[in-house]
């Protein structure tokens, strides 16, 4: 969990010092935080040290992560104050940010806002920089996804271009330096850099580099590492500039909505902010942010039902509101309005969450469950366990190999073609190991081989589990199938051994052979040039049920050499590969 400094004096004084620290402690815990520690309780303060809280903060309300929206929180939770009503206020001549089609290589992505007539004090300065690492060490992982950008207003002049140079082009003098560097010397120079060198690596290989420019070419700020030191933001700052580059679209409207609520209230007409157009390549033009609030529909049925309490429905509008949700009886139903600082918030089920937090976990009635429930496996895996052991006492050795595999590894070097309506691909993957979720579950056991090739032969491989596909028709876009894998690998093939091991499998699940079958569940192999098979040692697996269904559960053959050599393997193999869903 995210931890968070505020000043004690501070916070006490907002909330009228009705608070010792052990009231706080509990009104925290009310609050669905934790306030970890009280510097003042560590012992005498150093002159002129300010006592600090240190308070724990939920990983996904970013809204918290500083003294501005903690403050106000607790305000509204305490029912001192209402929930601000952040408001857009259209400008004459907004200013503009011109997006280059030479983006799209690096950073694609950038919004922006206005924050007029803003009053800063070295407190308010601090947050402002503190909530910026906040949310790049949370929001915007590490700034991969987004990266912020604040600049004084008044030092600048629109309107803005965003573009992506040649390192060797971009030439300006970083925040708080006097030396005029290019792109080329930032990296060189911010290599040693405890705070910078960090993100480094984001651009670093790039052949063009991001920049913002004000209208007469001077640079603002060289995404994500640093600001200019001309834009810089000092307390004589009165206006506000901010721009916010990214990869990921939801993430970064995200980050400036928190970002323009959290200070807004700072301007000489609170909680207003001012917009930024932004122009894309395709000439679209798109006015950010959006402050909206969204709506979700409820029922005071579902939500008592959820937390274990009976409120009517006017009571639970006067809950939501001590959490900042302003709701409103709709009918039968509820209609929750829900403000820009809550993205956190994304079904019914979170509303219920923040009425039991409203309403006090610790007055939640204890009431015994007279409900008689009989727990029971899954259907899918019973299955699974059925055909688990059967493979075991035939004498295989189960695996467990990773979901995620190198895209190569599930197409290329299995002598496969990516049509790009199969895998589901990764954006942002750790390494270039795990860019997709596996649609065959073969090459996970060629690496186990792999890996294990000093055993002796002949190496019995199998698992069952999952593997993932693209499937449009659903909401997520994507079905996880239940499959079965067996590999054998010795000095020959000896296809009789897996097609035994296949039969094995089949019969167990009642389901014979053609051969021994004329009626009823039965299986045939039907011949198949399956590419990661040897030509004409390969076939397609199909099911015929009792009702007349014919499904091809998979495929069954001797491995060809081409793929063998891609997993560094010298032994011949045999493997099957089949779905065991449709025997539900």
């Amino acid at each position: 969990m995210p931890k968070i400094n505020i000043d004690k004096k501070d916070l006490f004084d907002y909330l009228d010092n009705q608070f010792d620290t052990e009231a706080f402690r509990e009104l925290c815990f009310e609050f669905g935080i934790e306030l970890e520690e009280d510097s003042s309780e560590k012992g005498e303060l150093a002159p002129g040290e300010r006592a600090e809280l240190k308070i724990d903060i939920p990983a996904n309300r970013y809204d918290l992560l500083c003294f501005e929206g903690l403050s106000r929180a607790l305000g509204v939770f305490l029912r001192r104050e209402d929930t601000p009503n952040y408001r857009v206020v259209p400008a004459k001549n907004p200013y503009r940010i011109t997006v280059a089609k030479e983006c799209a290589q690096v950073r694609p992505l950038v919004v922006g806002a206005v924050l007029r007539n803003v009053k800063l004090n070295a407190d308010r300065y601090k947050s402002f920089i503190d909530l910026q690492d906040k949310l790049h060490a949370n929001l915007c992982s590490q700034r991969e996804l987004v990266s912020i950008g604040t600049h004084d207003l008044d030092t600048v002049q629109g309107p803005f271009t965003y573009e992506a140079r040649r390192p060797e082009d971009i030439k300006f003098v970083p925040l708080n330096q006097t030396e005029l560097m290019d792109g080329r010397r930032v990296i060189e120079f911010y290599e040693s850099d405890q705070a910078i060198k960090h993100f480094l690596h984001i651009i670093r290989e790039s052949p063009v580099y991001p920049v913002v420019y004000d209208a007469k070419g001077r640079v603002m700020s060289l995404p994500p590492l640093i600001n200019s030191e001309h834009s810089k933001i000092t307390l004589d700052t009165r206006n506000i500039f901010i721009e916010i580059t990214a990869t990921d679209l939801t993430k970064v409207n995200m980050v400036l909505n928190i970002m323009v609520t959290m200070f807004s209230g700072y301007c000489a007409e609170p909680f207003t902010v001012e917009p930024v157009e932004v122009v894309y390549p395709d000439g679209k033009t798109i006015v950010y942010p959006d402050l909206e609030q969204r709506e979700v529909l409820t029922s005071s049925a579902y939500l008592n039902g959820i937390v274990g309490i009976k409120k009517t429905d006017a009571e639970i509008v006067e809950l939501l509101r001590k959490m900042s949700l302003d709701a409103v009886v709709d009918g039968s139903s509820i209609r929750v309005k829900l403000p820009a600082t809550r993205p956190d918030i994304l079904q019914e089920c979170d509303i219920a969450e923040d009425l039991a937090i409203a309403y006090g976990y610790n007055r939640i009635p204890r009431v015994q469950n007279n409900e008689a429930t009989v727990g029971a496996p899954l259907p899918l895996n019973k299955l699974a366990d059925i055909v688990r052991r059967e493979m075991a006492l035939a004498g295989w050795t189960e695996a467990l190999t990773l979901s995620l595999c190198a895209h190569d590894e599930n197409f290329a070097f299995m002598r496969r073609v990516d049509a790009g309506d199969e895998a589901v691909v990764l954006d942002n993957p750790a390494t270039a190991e795990n860019q997709i979720c596996r649609t065959l579950m073969l090459p996970g056991l060629l690496k186990t081989v792999r890996e294990n090739r000093e055993q002796p032969i002949p190496i019995k491989v199998f698992e069952v589990s999952d593997v993932v596909f693209k499937n449009p028709a659903l909401e997520r876009g994507a079905q996880n199938e239940r499959h079965a894998c067996a590999l054998y690998a010795s000095d020959e093939a000896r296809f009789e051994v897996i097609q035994g091991l296949l039969d094995t499998v089949m019969e167990s699940l009642n389901v014979s052979h053609v051969s021994r079958a004329k009626q009823g569940n039965r299986y045939r192999l039907v011949e198949a040039n399956v590419p990661m098979y040897l030509p004409e040692r390969s076939a397609r697996v199909v099911y015929e049920s009792d009702d007349g269904r014919s499904v091809e559960l998979g495929t069954i053959g001797i491995v060809h050499p081409e793929v063998l050599a891609k997993f560094k393997l010298r032994v011949p193999v045999s493997t099957f590969e089949i779905n065991i869903e449709p025997f539900l």
